[in-house]
């Protein structure tokens, strides 16, 4: 009688680590029920582990969601398309964007409900938003737009609050092309170019009292003043004034949208 072929373990899946096996558990519980409902316990549970390790990996369940979605930031950035490294910067960003709700859509019910929670509690959505902020910091560096300075947060605020938009229409698309969802993104990217534009304007306007504030913080501001005030003034009249974006026009290897 023949024996019955042996089962190769090496190509068993590999069983995650307690840490991944709990941000699965919470995503899962979070798609049934609201955030203040989910126990430790059950959270415990469902993972298959301790209160022990669960303690010793997460202080709570917002530092759940933090870590879901810097898992969720590096699944993006490590697939971006390195063939469109040449591509105008809204045809990246749009990828890259298409591609997180991509990441996102296994949770798409938990997301859902997490947005629901933070209409109701401003602490939550506060602490969200920041979240998202940092994300798309992340997002936006990886399509080559500055993210550093007051200019770069007040970028990646903007874009978090698009994307917000976004999601929005996302969590009810049930066309299976995402039709909706794209046509929004679209829209909301070329807001964003618009925003870019006043963003930019604003920048060059407030850059001298920038170069003057510095000057109030250094010991030498009395001879700066007096004797370099002139002098640098020409030298800013004298450099070319960055070209502003054409209203809805991303083509301009310049633009920085929000």
């Amino acid at each position: 009688m023949a024996k019955a072929p042996k089962s190769d373990k090496s190509q068993a899946e590999p069983k995650p680590s307690p840490r991944a096996a709990i941000i699965a558990a919470f995503m899962g519980l979070l798609a049934e029920k609201k955030p203040g409902e989910i126990g430790l316990n059950e959270i415990a549970d469902r993972a298959g582990v301790s209160l022990a390790e669960l303690r010793g990996q997460f202080g709570s369940w917002f530092d759940i969601v933090t870590a879901f979605v810097k898992s969720v930031d590096e699944e993006v950035l490590a697939g971006i398309d390195a063939s469109l490294a040449d591509e105008p910067v809204k045809e990246k960003l749009f990828d890259i964007l298409m591609r997180r709700l991509d990441v996102l859509a296994p949770h798409k019910a938990a997301i859902e409900n997490l947005g629901k929670a933070a209409a109701r509690d401003g602490g939550l959505a506060l602490g969200l938003n920041r979240l998202a902020v940092r994300s798309h910091q992340w997002m936006l560096a990886a399509a080559g737009v500055e993210t550093s300075g007051p200019g770069g947060r007040l970028r990646a605020q903007g874009m978090a609050a698009m994307f917000g938009q976004v999601v929005s229409v996302w969590v009810k698309d049930e066309d299976p092309g995402l039709a909706p969802t794209m046509k929004a993104l679209d829209e909301g990217l070329i807001r964003a170019g618009r925003a870019a534009r006043v963003l930019n304007d604003i920048e060059r306007l407030t850059s001298p009292l920038k170069t003057i504030a510095c000057g109030l913080r250094g010991p030498g501001f009395r001879s700066w003043r007096n004797d370099r005030w002139g002098s640098r003034r020409d030298e800013r009249d004298g450099e070319p004034v960055p070209r502003s974006w054409r209203g809805d026009d991303f083509r301009d290897p310049a633009v920085t949208p929000v």
